[in-house]
C-alpha cells in the first residue's frame, strides 16, 4: 500500500541525528491527511485537488511544511484511486521531504493508523494535518514541535466566538458552557508516536469505540495523559464549503510574499497584511 518516493530523503536530517531539544533524538513528520471527497464544496473534484491560488490545495499544505526547516518528512494519506494523482504532485513539485504516498481507510481514524504502520520509532513527532486546511502557519507548526517537548499529545485551538448549548434529542437546551472555557479545535493535531499507538490499542480493542478525531482517541483512553493546546489562527481556515475557497484565495491574493500563503508568518517575518477569516 505504501510507496517510498524517490530521492524522499534527499536534504533531511539523518533519523537519528538529535534535533537539539532536551537531547532528544527524534523526528518530526508531518503526516497530511488527503482522503475527502469534497461532496459538500461542489463538484466531482476531492476539494484537496481543487485550484487555489494557481495551485492545488493540497499542494499549499505540502509546501507549508516542506518549507518548515524542523520538518524531517511528509507523509501523505489519501484515497487508494488518488495514489498516482498525488504521487505526481510530489514529483512535479520536487518535495523531497515526501517519504510516503499511502492509501488510508474510509474514515479518518483508518488513515491515521496507516500512518501508524510507517514510523515506528517510539520518539518519532507526528503532525497530523487535514490537508484541507492550506494556511496553515509556521508558527503553529513550531509551536507543536516545541510543545512535544514537555508533553505527549498537542491540539491545535482558537476560543470560540458564538455561544454553544447542547440539546437533548428532543432538541432542548440541556447545557449552556461558559464560552470563556470553549475553543474551536484545527489541526494539526500533534503526538509522540508511541503515545498515539498506545491510544489507539485501547481504542480498537473496545467494542464502543466511536471513531473521532486523534486528540480525542487520546482524551478517551489515555486520561491520565495531558494534551496541551497551543494558540490556532483565525486563517488557518479548513475548506469544506464553495465560501471557504473564496476565503483561501483572497487571503493568498493579500499576503506580501509570493510563495507563503497568509498567515505563514514565522517569530522571525510575521505576516503583514493578513486577512483575518473566520473558520
Amino acid at each position: 500500500m505504501s510507496e517510498q518516493i524517490t530521492g524522499a530523503r534527499g536534504g533531511m536530517r539523518d533519523p537519528g541525528r538529535d534535533n537539539g531539544r532536551l537531547g532528544v533524538s527524534r523526528r518530526n513528520i508531518a503526516v497530511i491527511l488527503a482522503g475527502g471527497s469534497g461532496r459538500r464544496v461542489g463538484g466531482d473534484c476531492p476539494k484537496q485537488f481543487l485550484q487555489v491560488g494557481g495551485k492545488t490545495v493540497l499542494e499549499l499544505s505540502i509546501e507549508a511544511f516542506h518549507r518548515n526547516s524542523r520538518i524531517d518528512g511528509i507523509a501523505v494519506v489519501t484515497r487508494a484511486d488518488c495514489l498516482d494523482r498525488v504521487r505526481d504532485i510530489v514529483r512535479r513539485g520536487g518535495y523531497a521531504k515526501v517519504e510516503h504516498v499511502v492509501a488510508g481507510g474510509r474514515e479518518r481514524h483508518l488513515s491515521t493508523l496507516a500512518a501508524l504502520e510507517l514510523y515506528g520509532g517510539e520518539d518519532d513527532c507526528l503532525l497530523i494535518h487535514d490537508a484541507v486546511r492550506p494556511l496553515v502557519s509556521q508558527r503553529i507548526i513550531d509551536d507543536c514541535i516545541d510543545a512535544l517537548d514537555t508533553a505527549d499529545a498537542v491540539d491545535v485551538a482558537v476560543p470560540a466566538t458564538d455561544t454553544i448549548i447542547a440539546v437533548d434529542d428532543n432538541g432542548h437546551i440541556v447545557d449552556i458552557p461558559p464560552r470563556q472555557t470553549l475553543r474551536n479545535v484545527q489541526t494539526p493535531q500533534a503526538f509522540r508516536a508511541r503515545r498515539l499507538r498506545e491510544a489507539f490499542r485501547l481504542a480498537l480493542a473496545d467494542s464502543s469505540f466511536v471513531p473521532t478525531d486523534d486528540c480525542s482517541v487520546v482524551f478517551r483512553y489515555l486520561p491520565q495523559c495531558p494534551i496541551k493546546v497551543v494558540e490556532g489562527d483565525t486563517a488557518n481556515i479548513k475548506i469544506t464549503y464553495k465560501e471557504d475557497m473564496e476565503k483561501v484565495e483572497a487571503a493568498l491574493r493579500h499576503t506580501t510574499e509570493p510563495d507563503v500563503p497568509a498567515g505563514n508568518g514565522t517569530k522571525d517575518n510575521p505576516p503583514q497584511g493578513r486577512n483575518e477569516q473566520e473558520k
